[in-house]
């Protein structure tokens, strides 16, 4: 009988943790960035070179990312992400598509929006409270650039769209015993001279009075590189504190 029951009892808490395992799980957050963007745009032509500085403004806006987990070993789970950098400048000189008259300057913006998606594998999923995961991140990337009219200048804009193909690494330690989580992810490449990276650090509070929702609190720090070296170089960096809402199903 106490064989019967160490069996029993055995079983049914191996299929209570296959029952767990099997589940899906669904994370999604949204918050503000508080980034601060640095650097330049240059073009040299004929031993002149013209630049576009940046203003280094603050600037806040918007993430939302949605990460959902599935049972199935084979099938990546999945990452999607949305963010936006922002940032104003003093454009002076003669670029490749557009010439500002000698002794004028004229106001400048940047804007990247982001489009992310990630397939990935756990390598270890909450493993002594330490989580891995790897996979490849296709960075969309729309941006905008647009320099103001001044005198003798009737302004520029352009657009362009591209869709780069990096690395992500991200590593989670869950407090033991506590509602702390401490996590950090990188996507990055490099290529032919040019570099593009977007790392993040972060703390977490979970608050987990409700069950099956689980809200919570996320605190950070992101930076953001882009090295581009081309005709015209690319030079910016956008770095700062965010913080936002997260649930967890």
């Amino acid at each position: 009988m106490k064989k019967m029951l160490s069996t029993l009892v055995c079983a049914t808490l191996l299929a209570t943790t296959t029952l767990s395992a099997d589940f899906l799980r669904v994370e999604l957050g949204a918050g503000m960035w508080g980034q601060t963007p640095s650097g330049e745009l240059s073009y040299t032509t004929s031993g002149v070179t013209a630049t576009d500085v940046s203003d280094e403004t603050q600037d806040a806006q918007p993430y939302v990312w949605i990460l959902i987990k599935h049972p199935v070993p084979i099938i990546p789970n999945l990452r999607l992400e949305y963010s936006n950098v922002y940032n104003t400048g003093s454009a002076t000189g003669s670029f490749k598509d557009f010439s500002i008259p000698t002794g004028q300057t004229s106001k400048t913006t940047l804007e990247m929006t982001q489009y992310d998606i990630t397939p990935y594998y756990n390598i270890l999923d909450n493993t002594f409270w330490i989580t891995l995961d790897l996979g490849v991140n296709l960075k969309a990337l729309n941006t905008d650039y647009t320099a103001k009219p001044t005198l003798g200048f009737a302004g520029y804009s352009d657009s362009a769209s591209v869709v780069v193909p990096m690395l992500y690494v991200r590593t989670r330690v869950q407090i033991p015993t506590t509602d702390l989580g401490l996590e950090a992810d990188v996507k990055y490449i490099s290529y032919d001279g040019s570099t593009l990276y977007d790392a993040r650090a972060k703390v977490d509070y979970t608050l987990d009075f409700i069950p099956l929702i689980q809200p919570a609190l996320e605190v950070g720090y992101r930076v953001q590189k882009v090295y581009i070296d081309d005709d015209v170089k690319v030079d910016f960096d956008f770095a700062g504190v965010y913080a936002g809402l997260m649930l967890r199903f």
